[in-house]
């Protein structure tokens, strides 16, 4: 069955099973692979990506039920490279493997758009995302960077 996604601005026409996850549908039908795949039931957060603005885990969610909506996924966050989010992240060295940061960059991301200036105690309720690593530390330094930033740059 063939509907709309609207994806960082762009609309596709995708042809898939409307419960298809979201995350399959954006990764596998549209070849944006920053948004990845872990656990598959919505608890870690690296597939995270705003529909409206807002942060969901996107391996839950089927992709009819975004259709009308504005999808923003890593790729949609700059095209370069030069959000204050991204720059922060890369600033601090913000990942150690990496693979868990395109998810805990939109979560903050959505963070940061609704409270310009987070509290750690902030952070540590909005960015819930998983991170094998543990560089739990550094990702709260990147986002109270990014806050800087994003400031100055309003």
């Amino acid at each position: 069955m063939a509907f709309d996604l609207e994806v960082n601005g762009v609309t596709h026409s995708v042809d898939a099973d409307p419960q298809t996850p979201l995350l399959w549908v954006i990764r596998d039908r549209l070849g944006l692979t920053g948004t990845k795949f872990s656990c598959g039931i919505g608890a870690c957060g690296a597939c995270t990506v705003h529909i409206d603005g807002q942060p969901v885990r996107s391996c839950s969610v089927p992709a009819e039920a975004a259709a009308g909506r504005a999808i923003t996924t890593i790729e949609g966050v700059s095209p370069d490279g030069g959000h204050p989010i991204q720059l922060a992240w890369k600033e601090l060295d913000a990942p150690q493997c990496g693979y868990c940061q395109s998810g805990m960059i939109m979560s903050a991301l959505a963070l940061l758009n609704g409270n310009p200036a987070p509290s750690d105690a902030d952070i540590d309720a909005s960015v819930t995302n998983a991170c094998r690593c543990s560089t739990y530390y550094r990702v709260r330094q990147a986002i109270h960077l990014a806050a800087e930033l994003m400031r100055v740059e309003r």
